[in-house]
């Protein structure tokens, strides 16, 4: 009797549950007070941590902004876009 074996992806890819992450860039319309704002309001930010994540998108050309699973990402990215802002998803430690 032969046995058929079930062929596995053993990815790393495929084995890690790593977190996505939200990135906001830097764009030429929104002012920086207005990106501050965005991350208050919308993330729920303290003043300083909305100000430090708005001077890396502005100094460094993007920040992460928010980690946890894909699907919350990629609401959290239309709602960026919904206020303007650039913004994507990516796999964490991509």
């Amino acid at each position: 009797m032969s046995q058929v074996l079930e062929e596995v992806d053993l990815s790393v890819d495929a084995l890690s549950d790593h977190p996505w992450v939200t990135i906001v860039w830097n764009d030429p319309v929104n002012l920086m007070t207005y990106v501050s704002y965005v991350f208050r309001s919308y993330f729920g930010h303290t003043r300083e941590e909305a100000e430090r994540l708005m001077l890396l998108v502005h100094n460094e050309g993007r920040a992460v902004v928010a980690t946890g699973g894909r699907e919350e990402m990629e609401r959290h990215v239309e709602a960026m876009h919904d206020f303007g802002l650039w913004a994507t998803l990516a796999k964490d430690g991509a």
